[in-house]
């Protein structure tokens, strides 16, 4: 099958790469070229714009930061849908955007005769380089068949959850649960510390007990170093959350946990992990919080 791939960031280019591994043939566009270098060494075709992707794949795939780059790269002069080789062709969006942006795109989509899948992933580039991703599926079930090969490569399992926008709701619920989860870690962790009981024997206790989960473990390191790289940037935690939010979402946690995010990347940590919520909160800023 030939697939375009629109999107090369920590993720993106992980994914790709399994897709030329699985021998097939891999258009790429990214807005900075260089990303490309490591999947045209192996195979993949560079290409200079991003209607060329769609006039030479079957199936195109973007993968990119929020709802404005997703519209931007349907919809804007130049961009997928430009010089009308759209018709015929499958869309599928593995960003984390809202309901309301995979509904949109799908509807242009089908007035140029097109088909559109939203289909975020729950994973991070670990699981993603593996092939470990879960994929949540949103759009018309046939379509969804066509490509579950191609969904099998990418993740050890993907879902079908309804008409378009399904795949984009159940990406925010999980991404709200890991937002709870994370800011829970970091405030058992200190709260604990606080009264004398050490990070790492904290972080044992976690991972030892009913409440350990893949997550805690793997952040394991990461807290008891107290350094935070980026895995899964808190800028995009704090953008998720807040589509939870905009998209209806008022329950107390879901709030609360929004406005920590919220205010820890006021605070300058967005470009940290989603872990680096544990240092916004130890210094004291719990008041801050209502």
């Amino acid at each position: 099958m030939n697939i375009g791939w629109i999107g090369l960031g920590n993720m993106g280019r992980v994914m790709a790469e399994n897709l030329v591994k699985a021998d097939h043939r891999l258009f790429i566009y990214n807005r900075t070229k260089i990303k490309a270098e490591s999947l045209v060494n192996i195979g993949a075709t560079f290409c200079e714009d991003p209607s060329k992707v769609v006039y030479l794949s079957d199936v195109i795939i973007t993968m990119v930061s929020d709802d404005d780059a997703v519209k931007s790269i349907y919809s804007s002069e130049g961009g997928l849908f430009e010089n009308g080789n759209a018709q015929g062709k499958l869309f599928i969006d593995m960003s984390t955007v809202s309901p309301e942006t995979s509904k949109s795109i799908a509807d242009k989509c089908e007035k140029m005769g097109a088909y559109f899948l939203d289909a975020p992933v729950s994973g991070s580039v670990k699981p993603a380089k593996e092939g470990n991703l879960v994929i949540m599926v949103g759009g018309k079930k046939d379509v969804y068949e066509k490509v579950v090969p191609v969904f099998n490569i990418l993740g050890k399992k993907s879902l079908y959850l309804g008409d378009n926008g399904s795949g984009s709701i159940a990406k925010l619920a999980i991404n709200l649960l890991l937002g709870i989860t994370i800011q829970g870690i970091a405030e058992s962790i200190l709260f604990a510390e606080k009264h004398g009981i050490t990070r790492e024997e904290m972080m044992t206790i976690i991972n030892e007990s009913a409440v350990g989960t893949d997550i805690s473990q793997i952040k394991t390191e990461n807290i008891l170093k107290n350094e935070y790289p980026a895995a899964f940037p808190l800028k995009h935690m704090t953008k998720d959350l807040g589509l939870v939010k905009n998209t209806g979402t008022v329950s107390p946690l879901a709030k609360a946990v929004e406005e920590a995010f919220r205010l820890a990347l006021e605070a300058g940590l967005g470009e940290q992990d989603v872990m680096g919520i544990t240092d916004y909160l130890s210094e004291n800023k719990f008041s801050k919080l209502t």
